[in-house]
């Protein structure tokens, strides 16, 4: 009988068979269908173990593709709520997110960081050295420390009808990936928590400036913007960083 019927659990498992396919199939469409999701909420705030915390002062303002080394990426920007500050230049919280979900960089220029006294050098790099582990800890495996050195980035404000620049400084741990030859750095605030990250950086060496976009630093996105208009620019390229 066995020899001339199929049994039931024959018949079972050539039916799960092409359902099985059929579900891994709407797994795989799901998860595809993610990416873009999952690269939204990076953005928005939590990448891998390391939330990145959205101000409760702020909300976003902005969102634009940008490329980094030509690969494609998202830059979001925040800014405050009570419009403190709210323009190119002055206060902002940004993240710029690969589309693969990868955090390139983040920057919190805010002037409550500015005029207080900075972690020691040491302290520096402990917080450097914690954050990466949690946000990029591939850059751990094989990294050259560089520098740790005080690091300023401008604030334009705006104070009774007039605009003034103060600095917001930092400590900078710069170190580069001896697994690509790429550069990071990650600057520590005065509240002892990282304002500013960047990775995967590429160098001119000729010019002794970096060749990757600065999409995290505004007088930067000014002249790219007064050149997708066709305005001269008044700005010199600020390739400082």
């Amino acid at each position: 009988m066995n020899s001339t019927h199929p049994s039931l659990s024959t018949v079972q498992a050539s039916w799960m068979n092409p359902c099985s396919w059929i579900l891994m199939l709407r797994i795989i469409l799901g998860l595809t269908a993610a990416l873009p999701a999952f690269a939204l909420q990076a953005a928005s705030g939590v990448v891998g173990d390391n939330p990145i915390s959205i101000p409760d002062t702020h909300h976003q303002t902005s969102q634009r593709s940008v490329t980094l080394d030509g690969q494609p990426a998202t830059l979001s920007r925040y800014e405050r709520r009570d419009g403190r500050n709210a323009f190119l230049e002055g206060e902002h919280f940004s993240t710029v997110i690969a589309n693969d979900g990868t955090l390139k960089g983040f920057a919190n220029i805010s002037l409550d960081l500015v005029g207080k006294p900075l972690p020691s050098r040491e302290r520096a790099e402990q917080i450097a050295a914690e954050f990466l582990r949690k946000a990029a800890p591939d850059l751990l495996t094989s990294l050259r420390r560089a520098s740790v050195t005080p690091h300023d980035e401008p604030i334009l404000l705006s104070r009774a009808g007039h605009n003034e620049t103060v600095q917001l400084t930092g400590l900078k741990f710069k170190a580069r990936s001896l697994a690509d030859g790429r550069w990071f750095w990650v600057i520590v605030g005065s509240d002892e928590k990282p304002m500013l990250f960047e990775r995967d950086l590429e160098w001119a060496t000729l010019l002794a400036r970096r060749k990757t976009e600065q999409w995290l630093h505004d007088r930067w996105i000014k002249v790219q913007d007064a050149q997708q208009i066709g305005k001269p620019s008044r700005w010199s390229l600020p390739w400082t960083h």
